[in-house]
């Protein structure tokens, strides 16, 4: 019996309940200026795939007007920028629109680290990380492709990310991902609006 997965999920348990705790001050403040400066809620909820194909809701901040098309991939937007508001780009460069998500992590949904849950109608991406094995472990807040690319991965590229993170799930490999995923932040890597690039793995 594998050990690995159960120490991970006691510590996404404890992790994720000391940042809501220390974190909640910044949860306020991102609301409010969610809600003030925008008309809709200060929360974005949205149908994702979790570990086995599960549908689950996932929880932002929201970053876009709300009368953005919903259930839509950014990606696939015409013109995605004049849907973000001006606090929503900020949010969406520096990740923070992710903080609710650790709510998702203490129900269940997900894990800290992970691959990043498809919407529900990416049946695409859906059907190669079924076929890659991918669907197999929950889903993170962030993951190996997002530390080798984010939004400028396409399909085939991303899913063999995930597939490396699920073949060398540890201690090691969530590690990398945590601290890779701080660096990558704080230069605002590989974060582009309005369709995934053309890079290309290694």
């Amino acid at each position: 019996m594998r050990v690995y997965p159960y120490i991970k999920r006691g510590a996404d348990v404890v992790l994720s309940a000391a940042a809501l705790i220390c974190l909640s001050p910044v949860y306020l403040l991102t609301a409010a200026a969610v809600k003030c400066t925008s008309a809709g809620p200060a929360l974005f909820r949205q149908r994702r795939v979790g570990r086995g194909g599960r549908i689950f809701t996932i929880y932002k901040f929201r970053t876009m007007r709300i009368d953005t098309p919903r259930d839509t991939a950014t990606h696939l937007l015409r013109d995605p920028g004049r849907y973000i508001t001006p606090v929503g780009a900020f949010l969406r460069r520096s990740s923070l629109d992710e903080l609710p998500q650790f709510f998702n992590v203490l129900k269940g949904d997900m894990s800290i680290v992970g691959p990043r849950p498809a919407l529900y109608n990416q049946y695409d991406l859906i059907a190669a990380r079924e076929a890659a094995g991918v669907n197999a472990v929950r889903p993170g807040i962030t993951g190996w492709a997002q530390i080798n690319g984010r939004d400028e991965l396409p399909i085939p590229v991303k899913v063999q990310f995930d597939r490396e993170y699920v073949e060398n799930l540890s201690l090691k490999m969530d590690a990398r991902c945590f601290f890779g995923t701080i660096w990558s932040v704080l230069r605002a890597d590989g974060v582009r609006e309005g369709g995934t690039g053309g890079k290309k793995s290694a």
